[in-house]
């Protein structure tokens, strides 16, 4: 990728967050108010989801402005486990949200079945809300996935704020459903759950984020563990060393693919089967950077000369002393 590419990539992710960040600083201002006018934990949790968007797209953007830097002497392997952190820090914060709105309801629905029901809902302010926040989670949605693929879809921050956006939309939307059904219900097939309804919806829609949430995090808890990537692209990567390394006329031992954030690394254990210079080397490992980089964008490649794949055999591996 050129510099004035770059640069591009860089405002256009940039812009994008900027949204993301007057959106969600939106969306929970209205969460907030609605919630106290309404008196419904649903909309509440609903605006503090859109809080934690707001300060994560604040944390995305100073991220991104650094993400393709090289390695320097504060960091020797550059800046790219900054997007894994951030990935799985902010699916670690909702998870940590969903687990106080979960607890909170069963509080509820427990006071209830005590004789403490809680206090009624006021239905004249939702409607209101519903529609302005579906409508602004929508346009969220299509601005940040339109960025996201211009800028070839290596963005994990910007898939994540997509990803946010549909799913807070979902929410709502679900969140808007069930109040509807309760207000129009309350006095006949759901009269018995209509004073917690607006508890018993939270907890269903804790329980439909948690999945969703608890993945984000492992996946980003498994880049930083540093698991290798899928076999798909592992294939891709080996696919597009293999005429190179053929050409060269040494053999592969060995090959291994990590990501990281939107980069991936490619480790390359090969043999040249020959004596050979350090210039070659540097001449076979750029050759291989611009061959993966066809098929995996922003992706490097670690050229290790051995006659031996990623592990040593066990007749060679250092003894550890006691």
């Amino acid at each position: 990728m050129t510099q004035p590419e770059l640069a591009i990539r860089k405002r256009l992710e940039s812009r994008a967050l900027v949204v993301a960040m007057g959106g969600n600083l939106f969306m929970g201002a209205a969460g907030i108010l609605a919630s106290i006018l309404s008196n419904s934990n649903a909309i509440m949790m609903d605006g503090l989801f859109s809080l934690i968007g707001f300060t994560s797209a604040v944390l995305g953007r100073r991220i991104s402005q650094r993400i393709d830097a090289g390695p320097d002497k504060l960091r020797p392997f550059g800046y790219a486990a900054d997007e894994a952190i951030f990935s799985t820090l902010r699916s670690l914060s909702l998870l940590g949200l969903v687990m106080f709105a979960i607890t909170s309801a069963l509080k509820s629905i427990y006071n209830y079945l005590n004789g403490l029901p809680p206090e009624p809902l006021s239905f004249a302010p939702m409607i209101l809300y519903f529609s302005g926040i579906g409508l602004t989670c929508t346009l969220l949605w299509a601005f940040h996935h339109f960025t996201w693929r211009r800028i070839g879809r290596n963005s994990a921050i910007l898939r994540l704020e997509a990803k946010a956006a549909l799913f807070d939309g979902m929410i709502t939307a679900a969140a808007g459903i069930g109040l509807a059904a309760i207000y129009y219900f309350r006095e006949g097939p759901l009269a018995l759950i209509a004073p917690i309804g607006d508890s018993v919806i939270v907890l269903l829609l804790c329980l439909l984020a948690l999945g969703a949430y608890i993945r984000e995090f492992k996946g980003g808890l498994g880049e930083l563990a540093g698991l290798s990537a899928s076999p798909a692209t592992v294939a891709t990567a080996r696919r597009a060393v293999r005429a190179t390394l053929i050409e060269d006329g040494g053999r592969i031992r060995d090959l291994s693919v990590t990501k990281l954030g939107r980069s991936h690394l490619v480790t390359v254990y090969y043999d040249p089967c020959r004596s050979v210079f350090a210039q070659e080397i540097d001449r076979l490992n750029l050759d291989l950077i611009r061959d993966v980089r066809t098929v995996l964008a922003g992706a490097d490649v670690l050229l290790i000369v051995s006659e031996h794949p990623r592990r040593w055999p066990d007749e060679l591996a250092p003894v550890q002393s006691a």
